[in-house]
């Protein structure tokens, strides 16, 4: 029986290892088609790492406040399926700092060093409702983004993300996530 992650860190530490994503995008403004295939790299980082330290100071004012009640992180890097067996490009890559709103975990902030829509230092809003689903909310200087994800299995995932700019186009996008297995780990 799945028990779902009810915390940000919780769920950081049932994502942590590479995961395997086909992904549909709906561009309502546009033709485009990025669908396909890509991997992420998910490690978590804990408290006291230098990375989840320096997303902290530099989110500006909030960094001593911040790192004093961090409950860590996690290194996020994406790359293309045809890229195989290469190692991951750092310049695709985000970390993320989980700075919860009380005890519970269940709700808080995402400081990131950069955004997944914009490139730019972001804080996200994030909670985790009764079932299970996490919902991260963003907003960035031109556009508005929400998340939502939740765990089928724990090697089975789905994320769905709508992202509204500033001129009213939408961009929509469904991703199936599996964990990925090498031979060493099926053995």
């Amino acid at each position: 029986m799945l028990v779902p992650p009810m915390t940000m860190m919780d769920f950081f530490c049932k994502s942590e290892g590479i995961w395997v994503i086909h992904r549909t995008v709906h561009h309502f403004d546009t033709v485009k088609d990025e669908s396909g295939e890509s991997k992420i790299h998910v490690k978590v980082l804990n408290h006291d790492d230098p990375k989840v330290k320096n997303i902290c100071e530099s989110q500006g004012g909030t960094g001593y406040l911040a790192e004093a009640i961090a409950s860590g992180g996690a290194s996020f890097m994406w790359q293309a399926h045809e890229e195989g067996g290469q190692e991951p490009n750092p310049d695709h890559a985000a970390i993320l700092v989980d700075i919860p709103d009380d005890e519970t975990g269940r709700s808080g902030k995402l400081l990131r060093n950069q955004g997944y829509v914009e490139k730019i230092p972001v804080i996200s809003r994030y909670w985790f409702g009764q079932d299970g689903i996490l919902t991260i909310d963003t907003e960035y200087d031109n556009n508005q983004g929400q998340e939502r994800c939740w765990f089928i299995t724990d090697d089975f995932r789905v994320r769905v993300s709508t992202i509204r700019m500033m001129n009213g186009v939408y961009l929509m996008t469904y991703c199936s996530e599996r964990r990925y297995l090498s031979d060493a780990n099926l053995r």
